[in-house]
């Protein structure tokens, strides 16, 4: 299988890299920490005049009509820079659901507003377990006439604080089972939602809680069938854990980089640290790991792309081995920098912080190990 990018994506990779670039690469992150959201904003609005927030989008609703393959070089360009925002469940989760299960109305509603720069979508997932099961899905969202009323609280919910829609899996029936989990696309500037910043060890991603206090949500806003949204939820996963994977594998290779170009300047008993046996296998190690997770990302999201009947071992498989790869990495990144590694003037602890968010997110490591042994049927 070939794993390099063709023309088209590496016209993609190059833009992208471009555009960061001009609009502060790293200051991006470092501004958004500080406050500033409009960096955020300016981001977003320049991503949609590129046509980058549309390129899953089909041609019909404004945009490129491409697939989950040509998104890898665009995630891993955010990744490099460590971009801030709900990027990745926006186009890697949103788009694909509503394309596929999305009523004609709200694929006229969401997909144009999304291609121009105009929506931020997220998704509200985790209760107070914890939990990734359908037993730990318990927002009661009860129907009176033509609405759902929506009572409860999801947490570490994504930039839920910037979001213009939130999607919601709710209890619409049973208790603990698949069956009874519906998808709601929740309008955040239409409701009013109780929102209470989490702690975070990454602060360009902030995390939200939201509290559901007699929310009123049409029925019109339901994504899919009534009580099926388990499975369309998981569907909307596998896109989503397949493209956080090539935002970790660009953090990979900005680390991998940071750190070989330290290694011939920095000097040490008068040569370069980067000759010192101690310094160079970490880098080699580093290097390795990054090619790994490249080849395990670009695989999962060809069969994420193509529904290949290993698609979820796939994405479980790229998921456990670059979450700690890019932990193993930014560490190391950080000794090899020595003392100046720790500082908050440097850029290293930015990536240490975005690997150390994601490790659990959607999945621990041994989590997604359990998910690849029982496909495999161990």
């Amino acid at each position: 299988m070939d794993f390099a990018l063709n023309e088209e994506q590496m016209m993609f990779q190059t833009t992208t890299r471009q555009f960061l670039e001009s609009k502060g690469d790293l200051a991006i992150s470092r501004g958004y920490m500080e406050g500033n959201e409009k960096v955020l904003e300016d981001l977003w609005k320049g991503l949609g005049d590129l046509g980058y927030m549309g390129i899953n989008i089909s041609e019909d609703h404004g945009g490129l009509g491409l697939g989950d393959l040509t998104l890898v070089p665009i995630l891993e360009e955010m990744g490099r820079a460590v971009v801030p925002g709900p990027y990745p469940e926006t186009v890697a989760f949103a788009i694909p659901l509503l394309e596929a299960y999305g009523s004609e109305e709200q694929k006229n509603k969401y997909l144009p507003e999304i291609a121009a720069g105009k929506c931020k979508l997220t998704l509200a997932l985790l209760e107070e377990s914890g939990e990734l099961s359908p037993s730990a899905i318990q927002l009661k969202a009860e129907q009176r006439g033509d609405e759902y009323i929506l009572q409860g609280n999801k947490i570490l919910v994504p930039h839920a604080d910037i979001a213009d829609t939130l999607i919601v899996p709710v209890r619409t029936g049973g208790s603990n089972s698949e069956y009874g989990i519906s998808l709601l696309l929740v309008d955040s500037k239409q409701v009013n939602l109780q929102l209470q910043t989490q702690q975070s060890i990454d602060q360009t991603r902030k995390m939200v809680k939201v509290t559901f206090e007699e929310v009123r949500v049409p029925k019109s806003q339901l994504l899919g069938p009534e009580n099926a949204g388990w499975l369309i939820l998981q569907s909307g996963l596998y896109h989503l854990n397949a493209a956080l994977c090539s935002t970790m594998v660009g953090g990979i290779e900005r680390v991998v980089e940071m750190s070989t170009e330290y290694g011939k300047t920095r000097e040490q008993f008068g040569q370069p640290i980067g000759r010192f046996q101690a310094v160079k296998h970490r880098i080699v190690d580093m290097k390795l790991a990054l090619e790994s997770a490249r080849s395990l990302s670009y695989y999962a999201s060809w069969a994420v792309e193509n529904n290949n009947e290993e698609m979820i071992e796939a994405v479980s498989m790229a998921r456990s081995f670059t979450s700690e790869a890019y932990i193993r990495a930014a560490s190391a990144n950080i000794q090899n920098h020595g003392g100046m590694g720790f500082t908050w003037e440097f850029d290293c602890h930015l990536f240490l912080k975005r690997a150390r968010s994601l490790e659990n997110h959607l999945g621990s490591p041994q989590y997604h190990r359990e998910v690849v042994a029982a496909e495999l049927g161990w």
